[in-house]
């Protein structure tokens, strides 16, 4: 028998270490929380103890048993000490009583000075608290061996029994899609037999889920705000739509402000833009109403405002946000997305800047992008109209007014060149039974 330690960040991570070094056959005989993250004890060959096994998941049952039980004792002991904690309060105070009975129990202890707590009561609770957190660690870690375990089960089923939707799995994970756009896609093809048929129907409803505007945002007019973290491309963008508008009807009734007074050079470039297009250029300094700055503009058809790109804890980025969604202001606020972020990068970003309210997205640098369907994905689990796409350097050539056939067809041709690993597959489908909270994550 083989027995090694792994450590990871998370129980995930550890269960990806223990199948490629030891194999899908390896046997899980331990996990604890370690400075750092996970540490997990995993052994080949492992012959656990004859027992008689109902089902294939008894050992994980029984471990669910165990920890249940260990709950319940806990919560039962929590509620005896209180129990017990409360009679001892009542036998105080009614001695108090007996010593001195014409003197009120808030006279012998003074309203401004609660009473501190024994030293073996807070030794007790620290100790209550120790166990729980145990508790809800080991529960956390036995979830995921779960969600783990199920996943690769359900993908091994899936394939012995129903190969053509496997190989949709596989498609569509090669695409950069997530667990939950695949399987409603999936589910709308069950009943179609033929591969191929099945496939341009998978692609179709997947066009159809990508929201795009009725009318180009330039063409309704208003204020236009372009927000989101550093690094998507913000102002680049909004040179190629001043560039569009200004190449289309002229530079009279456009107006450009810049609210980004944090990166050095910003509002210089912007004020070089407006020389290049004859525009106007607004910027609003640190402590200036945006309403104060935009009331020269009334006349104007289009403003297009550029955001500071700041991180989600960052204090300015919530007065930036709610300067932009003041009653008065009306602004259209679109979130800029690059088309090469991560999965969680793209997911933060949006709820970071939910709290505008967002009229929809533009997707950048897709020209660049190994992968778009975890853009797409974010899209469309949102329900972000995709208002525009770049797919290059070139003002204001390289943007361009999507739809959702041609967004398909650019993340068809950008999918993986291989087939994707079994563990890859499997951790699709483990993340088919995360909880709500979890995905959102």
């Amino acid at each position: 028998m083989q027995v090694k330690r792994f450590f990871a960040a998370d129980m995930r991570q550890a269960m990806k270490l223990v199948r490629d070094e030891l194999g899908a056959d390896a046997s899980i005989i331990g996990n604890r929380r370690v400075a750092g993250g996970v540490e997990l004890t995993a052994a080949l060959d492992y012959q656990a103890p004859a027992a008689p096994v109902r089902q294939p998941n008894a050992a994980l049952e029984a471990e669910l048993r165990k920890t249940q039980s260990r709950i319940a004792s806990a919560q039962a002991e929590l509620t005896t000490r209180e129990q017990v904690d409360a009679g001892q309060d009542r036998q105080l105070f009614a001695n108090e009583s007996i010593i001195a009975p014409e003197l009120p129990a808030s006279v012998l202890r003074p309203a401004g000075r609660p009473a501190a707590p024994s030293p073996s009561a807070a030794s007790a609770v620290a100790t209550d608290q120790r166990a729980l957190d145990a508790m809800r660690f080991e529960l956390h870690g036995l979830r995921q061996l779960i969600e783990v375990q199920l996943g690769s089960m359900a993908w091994g089923q899936l394939q012995h029994r129903r190969p053509q939707q496997a190989n949709l799995w596989r498609r569509l994970q090669r695409m950069g899609l997530s667990a939950d756009i695949a399987k409603a896609l999936l589910e709308r093809v069950a009943n179609v037999a033929e591969p191929r048929q099945a496939w341009r129907m998978v692609l179709a409803h997947l066009a159809h889920a990508i929201r795009t505007p009725k009318q180009e945002p330039l063409e309704e007019g208003g204020v236009i705000a372009l927000v989101g973290p550093a690094g998507m491309g913000k102002t680049t963008t909004l040179a190629k739509l001043a560039a569009r508008y200004v190449l289309k009807y002229g530079s009279q009734n456009i107006a450009l402000v810049s609210m980004d007074c944090y990166r050095i050079g910003a509002q210089e470039q912007l004020k070089t833009l407006g020389r290049i297009l004859n525009v106007t250029v607004t910027p609003v300094d640190p402590g200036q109403s945006l309403l104060q700055a935009l009331k020269p503009l009334a006349g104007k058809r289009v403003v297009l405002i550029d955001t500071a790109g700041l991180p989600g804890n960052d204090p300015a980025l919530a007065m930036q946000l709610e300067a932009l969604a003041a009653r008065g202001l009306k602004a259209k606020n679109y979130l800029v997305l690059a088309a090469t972020s991560q999965s969680q990068v793209l997911k933060a970003a949006y709820h970071s800047y939910k709290r505008c309210g967002l009229a929809g997205c533009i997707l950048t640098k897709l020209d660049e992008a190994t992968s778009m369907g975890e853009v797409l994905g974010l899209a469309i689990s949102q329900h972000l109209p995709v208002a525009y796409q770049t797919d290059g350097p070139k003002i204001p050539d390289d943007l361009q007014v999507p739809r959702g056939h041609q967004l398909v067809s650019r993340a068809v041709g950008l999918q993986a060149a291989e087939e994707p690993s079994e563990d890859a597959m499997a951790d699709m489908f483990a993340g088919l039974y995360q909880g709500p909270t979890r995905r959102a994550g």
